[in-house]
C-alpha cells in the first residue's frame, strides 16, 4: 500500500469527480491534503469527508488559469501544513463541440484551464519542492492526448491540451530530476465522471464507447485514484516521465 504519511499534497479540480477521489484516497494513505477548486464551499464538504475518516484537510480556492492565485494558493499550504511534497495538476474541463464550430474564446478557455493551469501550478509547486529538496508531481492527462491510434471527434480543443500535458510531463521530468523532482502522468479513458455526462445522454454513442473497451465499462474514480496514489508515494520511486493509461483495455482494441 502506498505511505503518504505526513506528505502534504495539493489537488486541483478537487471539489468532485476523480479530483475528490483523488483527495479522498491520498489521505487515506496518510497525506494532509490541500482541496482546491473554483468553489471554495464545495471543497470545504471534501474537507469534511476527509476529517471524518480521519484526515487532514484543507479547502481554499483557486481559479488554476491565474498566476497570482496560484502561488498564494501555495503560499497558503506551505504555511498551514509546513511544506509541500505532492501536486496532483487534476482541474480540467471538457465541452464537446463539432472542430468546425469551435470558437476562439472556446479554444482559449480549455487550453487555459487544461494545459496552462498544469504548467502554472506544477512552475510554482517545483519551486517550492525544490527548496525542499524534492517532490512529486502527478499530471492527468487522458487517452484522447493523440498518437494513441485512437481519435476523439468534437472534442478537438480537449485533445490538444491533453497531448500538451503528456509533453510537458516528459519536458517538465527531464528538467526537475537533477532537484530530486519526479513527474509523472495519469491518461485517463472513459470514466465515470459528472464530465461524460454529455456522452451518457445520447445512449447509442456511449454504448458504441463502452464496445470499444475490453472489460465492457467506464471505469470509476476511485480505481483512477490508487494510481494517483502509487505515483505520488515512494513506492515509484524510479518513475518519472511516464505516461501511465488505465482505461480498461481501450488502447489495445
Amino acid at each position: 500500500m502506498p505511505n503518504l504519511k505526513n506528505k502534504v499534497v495539493l489537488i486541483t479540480g478537487a471539489r468532485r469527480g476523480m479530483g475528490r477521489a483523488h483527495a479522498l484516497a491520498l489521505a487515506k494513505y496518510g497525506a494532509k491534503v490541500v482541496v482546491t477548486d473554483i468553489s471554495q464551499e464545495e471543497c470545504q464538504q471534501v474537507v469534511e469527508e476527509i476529517k471524518k475518516q480521519g484526515g487532514q484537510a484543507l479547502a481554499l480556492k483557486l481559479d488554476v488559469t491565474k498566476k497570482q492565485e496560484v502561488e498564494e494558493v501555495i503560499k497558503k499550504a506551505v504555511k498551514e501544513f509546513g511544506g509541500l511534497d505532492i501536486l496532483v495538476n487534476n482541474a480540467g474541463i471538457a465541452e464537446f463541440k463539432p472542430f468546425l464550430a469551435i470558437t476562439e474564446q472556446e479554444w482559449d478557455k480549455t487550453l487555459d484551464i487544461n494545459l496552462k493551469g498544469q504548467f502554472l501550478c506544477a512552475q510554482a509547486a517545483a519551486r517550492q519542492m525544490k527548496e525542499q529538496g524534492g517532490g512529486t508531481i502527478v499530471n492527468i492527462a487522458s487517452v484522447a492526448m493523440g498518437q494513441q491510434g485512437i481519435g476523439s471527434p468534437n472534442i478537438a480543443h480537449y485533445c490538444a491540451s491533453k497531448g500538451g500535458v503528456a509533453a510537458l510531463t516528459e519536458a517538465l521530468a527531464v528538467e526537475l530530476a537533477q532537484f530530486n523532482i519526479r513527474v509523472n502522468c495519469v491518461a485517463p479513458g472513459l470514466i465515470e465522471t459528472p464530465m461524460i455526462e454529455a456522452v451518457k445522454s445520447d445512449p447509442k454513442t456511449f454504448e458504441a464507447m463502452l464496445a470499444q473497451i475490453p472489460l465492457r465499462r467506464a471505469g470509476r474514480p476511485e480505481e483512477v485514484s490508487e494510481l494517483v496514489a502509487f505515483l505520488a508515494s515512494d513506492n515509484s520511486s524510479y518513475m518519472t516521465g511516464s505516461v501511465v493509461v488505465i482505461d480498461g483495455g481501450w488502447l489495445s482494441t
